[in-house]
């Protein structure tokens, strides 16, 4: 069964977020981005983190899985200002644009209701509530929206509206696997089981033993198929799971990205989430969809990690039944690889969109306020893929600038599809 899009997509239930004037003929948002290239937004700042105006196309350097790429194309957008793309080539070297008093800021606040666990949700929600009044500023229009679409304040200027909608959020974690079932796979572990296609691996031989520890009646000689055969199936649901989950989280970031692209001044998501595991072949490639989309539309997705400072071991209440020191540690090993992974998901979204990611913090209430801050100054630039074979690979970026003492945020990667190949 393929995914219960019905259930949470919500393209069409999003365009209440638009004001009158911005609305357009109800229609399911289609990701249409030029395949013929790719767009690479960075951020460039120096050491006191402040951007860095005045750079052409000749101070950087791209390199695509090691090999130098030329920029076929350069501009500058001064989100800062009107939000809409513009070169200014004559700003000086290291002076970002002023933005004029009157820019319209349009900020959505997306809480990942998906991922998210009780524990975690209430220290956003308090954090959230308290950094608003400091994160906004007269002017700006705001909306408060969860990721499966059951939260959604409608843009607004009133902060008690705002304050409402964040305490009303609720986990929606529809797409977790059970994690009292025994083996207790996670997604990442599943996908490790199916690409490994091996019963020796450390992936699979961790959920045999979980299962031997259940069930200490199994024999592993005489029963060692039946054991297999659970492990297996347990590894096709969690893996299904997961999948759809996947699907839904990028399908429904594409709607959010495509129903702001229209609105006018600067347009910003701060994504609120405690990651997800995008490790497979399609989702990398609606990652890299959900960039381009993001890139061409002039929305910065910034994202904060609502996991604070998060331990990787396995507490008591998560061993399985049975396990021994060298299960325990081997399911850490898993866990610990699985977060990093999450983690690594929403500095991705935030380095190839122009974005900030927050984490490695408690101070969430900080985190708020920062992330709405959109850097003034982001350099576009254009990677034609006209003599690029369309290999179905991961294509790695790796983008320099002449300048000492800088740091950059630029797009990590994309994924070129093969012909034909419908995702």
């Amino acid at each position: 069964m393929g995914p219960r899009a019905s259930t949470f997509i919500v393209p069409l239930a999003i365009l209440c977020l638009l004001p009158l004037s911005a609305q357009q003929p109800p229609a399911t948002p289609n990701l249409e981005v030029n395949v013929n290239r790719v767009l690479v937004p960075v951020v460039v700042r120096d050491k006191l983190g402040h951007p860095v105006a005045g750079l052409t196309k000749e101070d950087f350097q791209v390199f695509d899985n090691d090999k130098p790429r030329p920029i076929s194309a350069f501009n500058v957008e001064q989100r800062g200002s009107t939000g809409n793309a513009q070169t200014n080539p004559s700003s000086p070297a290291n002076t970002a644009p002023h933005a004029p008093p009157t820019t319209q800021r349009f900020i959505v606040f997306l809480f990942d209701d998906l991922h998210i666990t009780n524990e975690d949700l209430a220290y956003v929600q308090k954090a959230g509530v308290k950094a608003l009044d400091e994160s906004l500023t007269p002017s700006d229009m705001a909306a408060v929206l969860s990721l499966s679409g059951k939260t959604n304040s409608g843009f607004t200027r009133d902060h008690a509206h705002l304050q409402q909608a964040i305490m009303s959020l609720q986990p929606h974690n529809v797409f977790r696997a059970d994690t009292r079932e025994c083996p207790s796979i996670s997604y990442y572990q599943a996908v490790q089981i199916e690409q490994e296609h091996n019963n020796k691996s450390p992936a699979f031989q961790d959920a045999f033993s979980q299962v031997m520890n259940c069930n200490p009646s199994l024999d592993p000689m005489l029963q060692q198929n039946v054991i297999e055969n659970e492990v297996n199936s347990t590894a096709t649901r969690v893996l299904n799971l997961g999948r759809q989950d996947v699907h839904i989280t990028y399908a429904n970031l594409t709607a959010f990205v495509h129903a702001m692209a229209n609105l006018p001044g600067q347009r910003m998501i701060v994504l609120v989430s405690p990651g997800f595991v995008s490790i497979e072949q399609e989702s990398i490639f609606a990652e890299s969809q959900l960039m381009d989309l993001a890139a061409q539309s002039n929305v910065t997705v910034s994202a904060l990690d609502a996991r604070g400072l998060y331990t990787t071991e396995l507490d008591a209440s998560q061993h399985t039944p049975g396990s021994t020191l060298g299960n325990v540690q081997q399911q850490s090993d898993f866990r610990r690889t699985s977060m990093l992974a999450a983690e690594s998901a929403m500095a991705s979204l935030a380095d190839g969109t122009g974005g900030t990611f927050f984490h490695n913090s408690n101070d969430l209430e900080g985190g708020f306020r920062s992330l709405t801050e959109a850097p003034d100054v982001v350099y576009i630039l254009e990677l034609s893929l006209d003599n690029i074979k369309p290999d179905g690979n991961y294509h790695r970026l790796k983008v320099k600038v002449d300048r000492d003492d800088v740091n950059l945020e630029a797009r990590r990667g994309f994924f070129m599809a093969k012909p034909g190949k419908k995702k």
